[in-house]
C-alpha cells in the first residue's frame, strides 16, 4: 500500500500469559471452534513511537474448522497512544473465502502523528532532522479473485486525507518545496497480480509469493495530486535442516508523477530495513533485499538472524547501489498460538552510523 502502515508492537509482560491461555483454550476446544478471539491490553515500543499504551483485539477464523487448504482469516483492531503524543486507531485484516477462490485485504485507520523528517534523498544528513506532525484518515481495499491455481487478479482502492500538518516555517519542508505540506487528499484505483503458494498466513515455512500492483491517482478519481505507484514484492520460504527456514524478500516501491509527502517511499521501520527509523531516508523510489534465517530452539522459543540492503532514489535511472544502506540483527520468537503459527517477535536491528532499534511485534517481518 502507498501510505506507510504503522505496525503495533506488543510487549511480553502484558501479552504472553493472556495469549498462551487463549491458545491452550483454543486447542482444547478445537473440535467445536472455527474461530478464536483475543482481547488484550497493549504496552508498545518502537523507534518511531517510544513507549505506547492501548488495547488490541484479534479475531481469527476459518470457514471450516479443519479445512487445511484455506489459510486462517484474521481481523485486527488496535488503539494506541504514545509518550510522543501519537494516537493511532486502526482496523485491518485478510479474509480467505472457501477454497481461497476469493480474498479481501483491507485497512481503515485514523492517526495523529508527530514524526521526524530528514529531507528527501539517499544523502539526507543526520544534522538536518526536524519535527513535524499530521493527522490522517486512510482507507485501503484490495479484493482478489483466483484466475487459476494460486494465481489472483485484484482491484485496489486507496484514499488518504492528510490535514493539520505542522512544521517549522522556513525549514526543510519549505526549502525543498515538499508536495502536500499544507494538507491534501488523494484517491487512487489500480490492479494487482499475485501468485501465492505460502502455506501459512502468519509464519510460512515453504512456498513463494510474487505480487505486482499499480495504483493510479488522478483528479477524476478525486485526488489533489496525479501520480502512479508501482510495487513489486517477491518472497520465498525454504525449509532447510529439520524445521529451520530461510526467508527471502526482494521489494521495490516506485512512483511516477507529482508525489505527495505521505506517498513517498520510506526506508526503515519494523518490517523493512530494521534498525532505521521509518522514513530516515525517503524518495520517489525504494528497492531493498532482505534475508532472514529462522531456527526453533526449544518448546515455543525460536531465534532468527537477518541482514538487509537497500536504497532510495528520485528517478529509476539514478538508482545506484554504490552507496547502499545496510542493516543486520537478530532476535527471538515466542509461539503464542502454535496452531496458527502466530509468533511474538523480538528483534534488534542495527543500521549504518548510530542507527539501531529494538522491536517487539506480533507476526513476522515478511
Amino acid at each position: 500500500m502507498t501510505a506507510q502502515n504503522k505496525p503495533f508492537f506488543v510487549t511480553i509482560a502484558t501479552t504472553v500469559f493472556m495469549l498462551f491461555s487463549v491458545d491452550a483454550f483454543a486447542q482444547q476446544d478445537s473440535t467445536k471452534r472455527k474461530y478464536d478471539v483475543l482481547l488484550l491490553p497493549v504496552i508498545a515500543r518502537s523507534i518511531e513511537t517510544s513507549w505506547s499504551f492501548g488495547a488490541a483485539s484479534s479475531f481469527t477464523f476459518k470457514p471450516k474448522a479443519f479445512d487445511k487448504t484455506v489459510r486462517t482469516s484474521n481481523e485486527q483492531a488496535i488503539l494506541l497512544y504514545s509518550l510522543r503524543k501519537q494516537f493511532i486507531v486502526a482496523i485491518n485484516g485478510s479474509i480467505y473465502f472457501p477454497g481461497e477462490k476469493f480474498i479481501i485485504n483491507h485497512q481503515f485507520s485514523y492517526s495523529y502523528y508527530p514524526d521526524k523528517f530528514w529531507g528527501i534523498g539517499p544523502s539526507a544528513q543526520d544534522t538536518a532532522v526536524e519535527g513535524y506532525s499530521y493527522k490522517q484518515y486512510y482507507i485501503y481495499l484490495h479484493p482478489q479473485v483466483e484466475l487459476w491455481h494460486k494465481t489472483y487478479i485484484g482491484l485496489l482502492y486507496e484514499f488518504q486525507r492528510l490535514f493539520d500538518v505542522n512544521y517549522p516555517k522556513g525549514g526543510i519542508f519549505d526549502r525543498e518545496d515538499i508536495n502536500g505540506r499544507t494538507g491534501y487528499h488523494v484517491s487512487g484505483l489500480g490492479l494487482s497480480f499475485t501468485y501465492d503458494t505460502r502455506n501459512n498466513a502468519f509464519s510460512p515455512d515453504r512456498g513463494v509469493m510474487l505480487q505486482f500492483y499499480f495504483n493510479h491517482f488522478a483528479q477524476y478519481i478525486g485526488s489533489d495530486f496525479r501520480y502512479t505507484n508501482y510495487v513489486l514484492d517477491a518472497r520465498k520460504f525454504i525449509r532447510t535442516y529439520k524445521d529451520q527456514v530461510l526467508a527471502l524478500q526482494a521489494y521495490g516501491f516506485f512512483n511516477a508523477g507529482n508525489v505527495p509527502l505521505r506517498s513517498l517511499a520510506l526506508l526503515g521501520g519494523a518490517n523493512k530495513m530494521r534498525g532505521y527509523y521509518e522514513g530516515r531516508y525517503r524518495d520517489n523510489n525504494l528497492a531493498i533485499v532482505q534475508a532472514e534465517y529462522r531456527v526453533p530452539i526449544y518448546w515455543r522459543i525460536g531465534a532468527v538472524a537477518f541482514c538487509d540492503i537497500g536504497n532510495v532514489s528520485d528517478k529509476l535511472d539514478n538508482f545506484t547501489f554504490q552507496n547502499p544502506k545496510f542493516s543486520y540483527g537478530g532476535g527471538l520468537r515466542i509461539a503464542l498460538n502454535k496452531t496458527e503459527k502466530l509468533n511474538l517477535r523480538l528483534d534488534y536491528g542495527i543500521g549504518m552510523g548510530r542507527s539501531s532499534g529494538f522491536y517487539v511485534q506480533l507476526g513476522e517481518a515478511f
